[in-house]
Order: C-alpha cells, then sequence, then structure tokens
C-alpha cells in the first residue's frame, strides 16, 4: 500500500505505533484514555500514581537548567516565503533561524551561542520523524541549526541527530549522505516481520542502549497487556522492557553535553505534542504504559530528570506546517502552512504557547476542543517545580514577521 505520501504501510505502522503507543494486529488507534474523541464520554482523570520525580528534584540544578536564561519567553517568526509551491525554501529557514535564537538571547550570534553552548559540547539535536513528509522536524530547519551551530565553533563531529528508532530517522530524510560527518543516531531499533528482536541471551537487542542507573519509575505500571498491543511480545519489540521501569538512552545520559530540542506543531487529541512531549516519550523507553495512566504528566517529570533538565538548552518547534486534528498521526486533511519557527529556552511557555494557539485554530475550524484540566494541568506541576512558566499571564510572546 503506498499513500499518497509516498509512506508504504510498513512505515506507516511503525510511525504509528511509536507515536501513540498503540497498536494492534495492524490497527492503531491512539492513546486510550488520553486523547478524548468527540461525542465520547469524557476520560477519566490520570491515576495518583507514585513515581520517582523526587529523586530527580533533590539533584541540584546545573547551570543551564530548564527554564533556561530566558523562562517564559518566546519568540515566534513568521515568514511566508518558507514555504512556497509546497517547497521549504532551506534559505529562508536559515535566515529564520538566526532571526529566533538572536532575538530570543537579544544578542548577536556569537553571544547567543555563548549563553548556551560551549565549543567542546556534544550536541545532540532530537527530531520529531513521524509523519513525514509534511509533519516531520524539517532537515532544513535541523540544517540550519547545524549550519549555526558549526559556524559558532561546533564541530560537526560532536553534533548527533537522534531519535528513538532508527527506521523513522531515515525515512524523515535523516541520512549520512544528507548530514555528512554529522552522527545521526537512534536510541533503538525494531525488528522487521519474520525476525526476532531477542538476541542470544533473550534480550532486547537495543537494550544496551538504554542506561539501567537512570530510570523513570511508575509504581504499579507496567507494560504487560497494555489496550491497544496485540500482546506483550509486540510492546517488548517497540519498548526494550515491560516492568515499572523507563530507563534513559545512554546518548543522552553519557554521551550529550547539550540538547536541542527541535519539535513539530501538531496536536494530540485535545491536548498537543510539541517540545515537551518530544522529550518527555522519546527520552527513554518503555512508554507505551504510560500514556493512559499518567499522560501529559510524564512530559513533565521526565524533563525534571537531571540528564534532561541540565541538558536541554534551546527548544524549537518546527510550524513550517502545523496540524490541528487527528494528531499526534499524520493526517493531511489537517495539515495547513504555519511558515512559523519558535524559539525558547523554557519549554513549558513553548509549549504553553502552541497548546493555546491550536485551541484556537481548532475553534477556528469548528474543530470540538475538550477543555479538561488533564490536557493542560502539566504546565502547573512544571512551574511548581521551577521548570518553566505555564500561565499563559506569565508569558512574553515576541512575533516578528517577516
Amino acid at each position: 500500500m503506498r499513500s499518497v505520501l509516498g509512506v508504504d504501510r510498513r512505515a506507516f505502522l511503525k510511525a504509528l505505533g511509536t507515536a501513540s503507543a498503540v497498536a494492534a494486529g495492524g490497527v492503531v488507534l491512539g492513546i486510550p484514555g488520553l486523547h478524548a474523541e468527540e461525542g465520547a464520554a469524557p476520560p477519566k482523570p490520570p491515576a495518583d500514581v507514585e513515581t520517582n520525580l523526587a529523586d530527580f528534584t533533590k539533584v541540584p540544578r546545573g547551570p543551564h537548567a530548564i527554564p533556561g536564561p530566558f523562562p517564559g519567553r518566546v519568540v515566534q517568526v513568521t515568514d511566508a516565503r518558507c514555504l512556497k509551491d509546497d517547497k521549504v525554501d532551506a534559505k529562508v529557514v536559515a535566515e529564520m533561524v538566526e532571526k529566533g535564537i538572536t532575538t530570543l538571547t537579544g544578542k548577536g550570534s556569537k553571544k547567543s551561542f555563548g549563553m548556551l553552548f560551549d565549543r567542546s559540547d556534544v550536541v545532540g539535536i532530537k527530531i520529531n520523524p513521524v509523519g513525514p513528509p509534511l509533519m516531520c522536524s524539517k532537515p532544513e530547519v535541523v540544517a540550519a541549526l547545524i549550519a549555526w551551530l558549526e559556524k559558532n565553533g561546533v564541530p560537526r563531529r560532536n553534533i548527533v541527530i537522534w531519535d528513538r528508532f532508527d527506521d523513522m530517522l531515515k525515512e524523515a530524510g535523516y541520512t549520512a549522505e544528507r548530514f555528512p560527518g554529522v552522527k545521526i543516531e537512534s536510541l533503538q531499533t525494531m525488528a522487521e516481520e519474520g525476525k526476532s528482536f531477542r538476541d542470544a541471551k533473550g534480550d532486547h537487542v537495543s537494550a544496551g542502549n538504554f542506561d539501567r542507573k537512570v530510570y523513570y519509575f511508575a509504581k504499579g505500571i507496567v507494560g504487560k497487556g497494555v489496550p491497544g498491543y496485540k500482546d506483550d511480545e509486540y510492546y517488548l519489540n517497540q519498548h526494550i522492557v515491560n516492568d515499572e521501569y523507563s530507563y534513559f538512552g545512554k546518548l543522552v545520559t553519557e554521551r550529550l553535553t547539550k540538547i536541542v530540542n527541535v519539535a513539530v506543531f501538531k496536536n494530540a487529541g485535545p491536548g498537543i505534542s510539541m517540545a515537551t512531549k518530544n522529550l518527555g516519550y522519546g527520552a527513554i523507553c518503555n512508554t507505551g504504559r504510560l500514556h493512559a495512566p499518567l499522560g501529559f504528566r510524564v512530559c513533565t517529570e521526565v524533563l525534571a530528570a537531571p540528564a534532561v533538565r541540565d541538558k536541554l538548552v534551546l527548544n524549537v518547534i518546527d510550524g513550517i506546517r502545523g496540524q490541528y486534528d487527528d494528531g499526534p498521526m499524520m493526517n493531511e486533511k489537517f495539515v495547513y502552512p504555519l511558515q512559523t519557527l519558535y524559539f525558547a529556552t523554557d519549554p513549558f511557555a513553548l509549549d504553553r504557547i502552541g497548546h493555546d494557539q491550536i485551541v484556537e485554530k481548532r475553534r477556528a475550524m469548528e474543530i470540538k476542543v475538550v477543555d479538561l484540566p488533564r490536557y493542560t494541568d502539566y504546565f502547573a506541576q512544571a512551574e511548581k517545580l521551577g521548570l518553566g512558566v505555564g500561565d499563559p499571564a506569565k508569558i512574553r510572546l515576541v512575533r516578528v514577521e517577516a
């Protein structure tokens, strides 16, 4: 089966399983209990699950810990030239990236770099590859960020483009041919049809990529019998382990010294899948078990982990195109040209702006808006923890129009 966008069925189903963590017999339906369907009964609030958040918060903050030097500040750069005749203009995108970063800091390029990075840093650029070619982190945006880092002194060998799954990186256009000299790495692989994901010892072949010393714990929430997965073996293929622990990738805990987070402007049911979800569900394994019982709370608590909190220095939302409904999977019907990039050191202020603009768009398009605390409570939780600003009244949005 080929879609109109050139994505084959295998890739499509894999993408669905990754993003939504719900797959059963090739049918992927979303995130049970998290995404309210129109006309359905309101979902139950997240359970009061015990996690190891306190382990994270007792660790002293590093000098670059979120929300960084600009809490509550978001820069929105809009330039209609970046998407012309349905093609992304890399030169215009590069101008937008430079403008966004320097407007965010209020400094020139070199001083901006010095506020966030060091030339010896190993910089990991976390992308969102789900839904190419329309709704993924655009290679043009990532290329512009790499060029900016390189111009300011970070060698290409110290830059890593990464995501959880290897095949999805390639399908989104992240190849060695396109990004020579830059490392392109995944946290894990999934076995193809007819192949086992287990090694000779019976472990997942990617188990060694995860740090057993650094984890997100959710008591009583295991990856067994997770709704939507056809069986536990299918779950393990995608999620490495199925106990109460979600381990952070060693790439994040051991090698990266800074993280640049490049998310996509899209909805996830009545909520959003932007900056905090890109890392909250993208830096750890065994996430399928977390969606229904914990939902967006994971977006706050995983980002509170020192391995992420102290390294995440820049967040970008790729809004060259936006999607206002039927996300987080790509649905061309709801994709529209937004021609905008967003920048912040504060991922929660950034997501708050994205959330409110998505809601505004949904109302304009007469899409039902489900305004329940479970879709926004994590903003208040993050603010309480000092991870960012979630109150719209405290956020300063700076709009830059070309």
